[in-house]
């Protein structure tokens, strides 16, 4: 029996909006004919007896060789939707390749496959956890070959004669959790999927490409931009879905304080409170942090009422950077109930069988709607009725969300945004496909963005290809897929080490070294605090002491921006413009701050680590002080306030993360001359986002406003124009000045 939602309140004002979504019993549709008898066998012996609707006609599409993508919610059987064409061709002598974002969803698919055990299927996982001798005979005998797009960039396909076999055969690829590949990311995957597609034509293939996604904006570009091909989609849900009660909840403030309680601590709170009930729930936290403090405190609450050793058994953290063993065990555990509660960041989002799960908890806004959705569909996939818990940061963002629910139930999830044409991303993917096989004009035509040609030349003027009259050769003798950097880190994972044991402790991307562990950082894992000794980027390892402390850490980081090219702008009054374009963003972590868990500042460390340099794209404001209505001496916090507020609500409008975006501020930039604001994508080259703000600055800037204005406090908080990662440590800044700015902004939009 779930836990009334009322009776996990603390002061009876946490539920700020509640929504019952009804039961839909589902609606079937017959076997298709062409069904192999023993898959349909399999499949009845697991109690499937039936397809849902959306099931058949995604299947018999995708039968038809039309590419495909299937974007409904959680547990609406998208797996044997794209199984029932993709096993029915592998039963007749064809092959199937499945793309995964994660080692751990592909595991997951192949126990399901195992588990339906139909005769003739030959299914194994290759990623970089497969022994040599499972490689070798994957390579020889598999015909359903599961892997990521990593192990496909710099494995499968340079080594694509030994899989000619394979290759010659293939009829359909899958491509799972399609949403997750957005921004540059999505780019990079949309360069290897290319690659893939031109490698099968090769060996004489044309494959039909799957896709199954979240609920999406658009899922149809989504995969069009994935493949370069015309594709169609199926979004409507005909599977039976439980009953859900959706609550979004506001932690109440600290006593005799106008400050809210955290979202962390409010997550930990409501675990201890749900454990004793005997459901089971999943706190998702942003960070890896976070869900370490999550899981930490939630053991703490419940010592009152249950043994530490039991404790430990139950209440659990997940999260990336975990060794493989270790999550593998989280989620057998999770699975057979022996988890009671368990904090996880997205890495648990994705589409892992967990069963079961009567509770989800979200803590402080995902990213996307998209992700939210995905979230709180890890409940109830049993059938049974489910809980789910929004939890609002004082944020702009989740405070805007949280008094207008209707932004999240009543509209569209975003479009999953990505740039294949991106030069910075196409041009590493051009000299890999050259490494692979000579390059033609007629695989850049049917293949490739209709910019390639022009990246193609700088790759000749860079000595890494060579032109030839028969197509484009690569030059080099080192590996050509070691250019490209998928998951954007920009550059080498730094691995955390504990020293005197040796032991590896996890894994930190090198983009988020700089912040996370730098000399004298605060490392968590597994509930066990480290404090980092050495960072040593040269050899990618952070050193690090288990300590017990009782303060945190927070990184200082300081940021300048150039203009390199201005690409389009739009003059709104005489003297205000936005604009978009290219441009250069430079920033060093200087300083780093230990906070004592109290809240105290316990002082300033000052770090000597290298400045980085991103080159991407970006929208910016341009305006002359007289427009403004501040004063001189308060613009500076002005503005910045506005950037603050602009960066927290831009993700509602685009498919991203606050973290995906930075932001500059100045009164007076070099390159315009004027009162400039800059909201950049943090990735090289640019990720669409900021170009989707400039096409979007009316409701994005509107919306930015109203949430600035409606925020009850006086001077600035973190529900309005306060940042947690700004790297000004919050200073200077003016709600007054930043209202002024943003009614500046929107009004002269609207006119």
């Amino acid at each position: 029996m779930l836990p009334d939602p009322h009776s996990l309140m603390d002061t009876g004002e946490e539920i700020v909006h509640l929504r019952v979504i009804p039961e839909n019993p589902g609606t079937m549709s017959p076997w298709p004919e062409w069904i192999p008898p023993e898959f349909r066998s399999s499949l009845e012996r697991e109690g499937i007896t039936a397809l849902w609707k959306h099931q058949v006609d995604f299947a018999q599409s995708a039968h038809g060789g039309t590419d495909s993508i299937l974007a409904t919610g959680t547990a609406t059987g998208k797996t044997i939707a794209f199984n029932t064409p993709a096993l029915t061709s592998a039963l007749a002598g064809g092959t199937v390749l499945y793309l995964s974002p994660t080692k751990a969803l592909a595991a997951d698919q192949l126990e399901t496959l195992n588990s339906w055990a139909v005769p003739g299927i030959r299914a194994g996982v290759y990623d970089g956890d497969t022994s040599h001798e499972d490689r070798q005979w994957l390579r020889k005998h598999a015909n359903y070959l599961l892997t990521n797009p990593d192990m496909l960039h710099f494995s499968i396909l340079p080594g694509h004669k030994y899989w000619s076999h394979f290759f010659r055969h293939l009829q359909f690829v899958i491509i799972d959790e399609a949403h997750t590949y957005k921004g540059v990311f999505g780019a990079h995957v949309s360069m290897i999927i290319r690659r893939l597609l031109r490698i099968a034509n090769k060996y004489g293939a044309s494959p039909t490409v799957l896709a199954a996604s979240a609920t999406s904006g658009n899922p149809t570009l989504s995969l069009e931009m994935l493949t370069g091909r015309a594709a169609t989609s199926f979004r409507e849900n005909t599977a039976a879905v439980p009953q859900r009660t959706f609550v979004f909840w506001q932690p109440p403030t600290i006593l005799n304080t106008e400050t809210r309680r955290g979202v962390l601590d409010e997550s930990a709170r409501l675990l201890a409170r749900i454990v004793p009930s005997g459901s089971q729930a999943v706190a998702f936290a942003r960070s890896r942090r976070g869900v370490e403090y999550v899981s930490a405190e939630t053991k703490e609450l419940l010592l009152a009422d249950f043994d530490s050793a039991e404790i430990e058994h139950m209440v659990r953290a997940y999260r990336g950077g975990y060794l493989a063993h270790e999550r593998r065990e989280l989620e057998r555990d999770l699975r057979s109930g022996e988890i009671r509660a368990m904090a996880a960041t997205n890495a648990l989002e994705l589409g892992i069988d967990i069963t079961g799960l009567d509770i989800v908890i979200t803590a402080g806004w995902p990213g996307t709607k998209a992700s939210l959705w995905q979230q709180v569909g890890r409940a109830g996939r049993s059938g049974e009725e489910a809980l789910a818990i929004f939890i609002a940061r004082e944020d702009p963002l989740d405070t805007y969300v949280l008094h207008h629910p209707e932004s999240f139930f009543d509209s569209d999830v975003e479009v999953a945004i990505s740039h294949p044409s991106n030069e910075y991303v196409m041009a590493p993917h051009l000299c890999a496909a050259a490494q692979e096989l000579p390059l033609t004009a007629e695989d850049l035509s049917r293949f490739f963005p209709e910019n390639a040609p022009d990246v193609l030349e700088t790759l000749v003027d860079q000595g890494l290809l060579r032109k030839r009259p028969t197509g484009w050769f690569w030059t080099q003798t080192q590996a050509a897929s070691a250019l490209a950097d998928l998951r954007g880190t920009g550059g080498e994972t730094v691995r955390v080490v504990e020293i005197g044991t040796g032991r590896l402790c996890g894994y930190v991307d090198h983009a988020a070294s700089h912040r996370s562990v730098h000399e004298g950082a605060v490392y968590t894992h597994q509930g066990e605090t480290f404090v980092v000794h050495e960072l040593d980027l040269e050899a990618a390892v952070a050193l690090v002491e288990a300590t017990p402390v009782d303060y945190t850490t927070f990184a200082r980081d300081i940021s300048n921006i150039h203009v390199i090219n201005e690409e389009k702008s739009e003059e709104i009054t005489s003297s205000l413009r936005i604009h978009f374009g290219e441009v250069e963003v430079t920033s060093q972590t200087v300083s780093f701050a230990r906070r004592h868990f109290t809240g105290e500042n316990l002082g300033t460390v000052l770090l000597d680590l290298p400045v980085r340099s991103l080159t991407t794209k970006a929208v910016w404001w341009t305006f002359p002080l007289i427009d403004t209505n501040v004063e001189d001496t308060d613009i500076a916090g002005a503005i910045h306030g506005a950037e603050h507020a602009s960066i927290g609500m831009l993700p509602l409008f685009a498919s991203c993360d606050r973290w995906d975006i930075g932001g500059v501020s100045t009164p007076m930039h070099p390159d315009t001359g004027e009162i400039t604001i800059f909201i950049y994508d943090g990735l090289p080259g640019g990720a669409g986002i900021s170009e989707f703000g400039y096409d979007n600055a009316l409701q994005w800037v509107s919306a930015t406003r109203e949430a600035v204005m409606a925020c009850p406090c006086d001077f600035g908080c973190p529900g309005c124009i306060q940042s947690p990662k700004c790297g000004n440590g919050n200073e200077p800044l003016s709600k007054s000045g930043a209202i002024k700015i943003l009614n500046l902004l929107s009004s002269q939009l609207e006119q």
